[in-house]
């Protein structure tokens, strides 16, 4: 039987799972024994509890590349030269993961938000996706995914939110949210 060749898979838009789907893949990935790696680009280096059970389980690696989230100041977001550079490092490791050919699944999460706010050029992200081993499935995560990355993904969901807590000025529920 001839074996099937590694998908891209994009989770975008405004509603809440987008991260969540991708680990659930993971988990699903990882129960067949397929090696999966979960890189989350803006998530800090805190506890998380995707992060406690990835470890604890030892059966999906993960790592957090980012220095915390995205700030913004007065409704506008703050990037400075130190940000693209730490984005640009870590887009660099994940194409360097990418290339090892360890990995059966790569999770990329919150990379498309990475390109919205300038930190990553679509063309780099488009270029990755282009030149991924043929049996590795790329999960990409994130809002706002950019049309060229959405055209040259296998497939394409979208989270829509419909109604959410925090609007309602509910915070964030560990164990729900992270």
């Amino acid at each position: 039987m001839k074996k099937k060749k590694g998908q891209v898979l994009v989770n975008t838009g405004n509603g809440k799972g987008k991260t969540t789907a991708a680990l659930g893949l993971a988990l699903r990935a990882a129960g067949h024994n397929m090696r999966v790696l979960v890189l989350q680009f803006i998530k800090g280096p805190w506890m998380s509890g995707e992060v406690k059970v990835c470890r604890d389980l030892a059966c999906i690696d993960i790592e957090q590349l980012g220095s915390g989230f995205i700030k913004f100041e007065q409704g506008k977001l703050v990037i400075d030269h130190a940000l693209k550079k730490e984005a640009q490092k870590a887009l660099a490791y994940a194409k360097e993961k990418m290339m090892e050919g360890v990995y059966d699944v790569i999770v990329l999460d919150e990379i498309n938000n990475m390109v919205d706010y300038g930190l990553i050029e679509a063309n780099q992200l488009v270029e990755m996706i282009e030149n991924k081993p043929e049996n590795l499935t790329l999960v990409l995560t994130g809002r706002n995914a950019d049309p060229r990355v959405i055209q040259a993904a296998d497939t394409v969901t979208e989270m829509k939110e419909v109604k959410h807590a925090f609007s309602r000025g509910i915070k964030a529920v560990k164990g729900i949210e992270y």
